[in-house]
Order: structure tokens, then C-alpha cells, then sequence
């Protein structure tokens, strides 16, 4: 679980929501009219844009902003460095049995096990390693179109309030409630937008980002072992990976 997110997420709608019901009436910011025109009006205009895949898939991808499966880049380094250890005694076979938790890792262990050359191991991790962010390229992309829209979809409910106070300005019963439609909906859009969907697109590209690097530090690390590299000159290499805070002593 991501603290941040968690923290972040519920910290914000807690000081939504209490200065909500410190008010007079909390009930008054329920509105179903407002919440179908934003809520439902963007969905629609998302699955307009994409196909029924992409659309479902970015709420599973989204699940990433509040998890963080990554395995962590120092114990990789740890773990190749052990991996080239056992390859440079006993060969390339003996690491048929490791114990290895990452499967990006272990798909690339298993290609070298099977003899396959490091030009045709480099290319299938590199396809696997685009298509994963191409995916979550795609979420990032819907993300940022709620985003846009949702504030959209506000304010053509905003001019739906309005065209219904005006059009019924001899009733006054009907004023407050065409214009409670008027204000939450530009109010449920600019929530939506930018304490759901903006920062959803932006922790996921951030996710992106991290796990890009984490599969290209073990491409480096596969190929070193591939070419039989020292175990100690591997671990120096894959510490380019890591800030210079978090490289070891002798690193520095």
C-alpha cells in the first residue's frame, strides 16, 4: 500500500467533507441532477474516445496509485549480484532453481537457462518493458481526459441550472433548486478533476516511470551475468540505477 496516496486521498475529502458539515446543511451539496450530468456525462464522453478494453482497464490500472508491487531496486541489485555469484561458480544452469520473486526477472533467468543469445533476450524484455508502459501510457491518458471533461460537463450543467432558473423566473419555487444544479455541478467537476482524476494520471505516470527503470536495471543486470561480468563491477554498474544517497559507501 501507497501511505502517500492513502494519506493524501482521504486527507483531502476529510477537510472537504468537515467544512461541508460544519455548515448549516450538508444535504444541500446532494444533488442527483448534478451528479448525473458530471459523473455520467463524462464517463460517457471517455468511452466515446476508447474502446470497452481500454476504458475497464484503466480502473485496474488505476489500482497501481494505491499500491506499490515494485520490487525495490537495492534488494535487485542485491539479488543479481548473487545471481552472477552462483552463474560465475557453477554456471548458467544452476540458476534454473533460484529463488526468484520478481517475474520480469524470472522470465529473463529462465530465456538464459534456455540458451537463448543476449541480442534475442534483450529484445523480448525490451517488448515486454514497452508494452507495460505503453498500457500505462493509455491509463495516464484516460486519467487526464476525466480530468478535462469532468470540469466540462460542469459547466454545461452550470448552463442547464441557469437556462432552467431563467426560464421559470415567475416561479420562484423552482430558482433554488435549478440553481443548487447551477453551482454543484461546476463544483462536482472541479472535485472530480482535481481530487480524483489528475492526480490518479499523475501517480501513474510516476508508477510508469519507476517500473521502467526497475525492468531496465534488470535487463543490465541479466545481460552483465549473460557475459559473465564480475559480481562486484555488476553491482557497481546497477548502482547507476539508484540515487547517490542510496548507493553503497564504496560506490561514492
Amino acid at each position: 500500500m501507497d501511505i502517500a496516496t492513502l494519506i493524501g486521498f482521504l486527507g483531502a475529502w476529510a477537510i472537504i467533507i468537515s467544512a461541508i458539515m460544519l455548515g448549516p446543511s450538508a444535504i444541500i451539496f446532494v444533488n442527483a441532477p448534478s451528479l448525473l450530468i458530471v459523473v455520467g456525462g463524462t464517463l460517457m464522453i471517455i468511452m466515446m474516445k476508447y474502446s470497452m478494453g481500454q476504458f475497464l482497464g484503466a480502473f485496474k490500472i488505476a489500482g497501481k496509485t494505491f499500491s506499490n508491487k515494485l520490487s525495490d531496486p537495492l534488494e535487485l541489485i542485491e539479488k543479481l549480484q548473487e545471481l552472477a555469484n552462483i552463474s560465475r561458480k557453477d554456471g548458467l544452469l544452476a540458476l534454473e532453481g533460484a529463488d526468484i520473486d520478481d517475474e520480469f526477472l524470472k522470465k529473463g533467468i529462465q530465456m538464459m537457462v534456455d540458451g537463448h543469445a543476449p541480442e534475442m533476450i534483450r529484445s523480448v524484455l525490451n517488448k515486454d518493458m514497452a508494452q507495460t508502459v505503453e498500457r500505462h501510457s493509455v491509463g495516464v491518458t484516460i486519467f487526464k481526459g476525466y480530468a478535462v471533461y469532468a470540469p466540462a460537463m460542469g459547466m454545461i450543467g452550470t448552463l442547464v441550472g441557469l437556462v432552467q432558473m431563467l426560464a421559470n423566473m415567475s416561479d420562484p419555487a423552482s430558482i433554488g433548486p435549478a440553481m443548487a444544479v447551477a453551482l454543484l455541478t461546476t463544483l462536482y467537476g472541479s472535485m472530480i478533476a482535481n481530487m480524483i482524476c489528475q492526480p490518479i494520471a499523475e501517480k501513474l505516470a510516476l508508477r510508469s516511470n519507476e517500473e521502467k527503470l526497475v525492468k531496465s536495471l534488470i535487463i543490465d543486470g541479466l545481460q552483465s551475468i549473460q557475459a559473465g561480468h564480475n559480481p562486484r563491477v555488476i553491482s557497481e554498474l546497477l548502482s547507476t540505477y539508484l540515487p547517490a544517497s542510496k548507493r553503497p559507501v564504496e560506490d561514492e
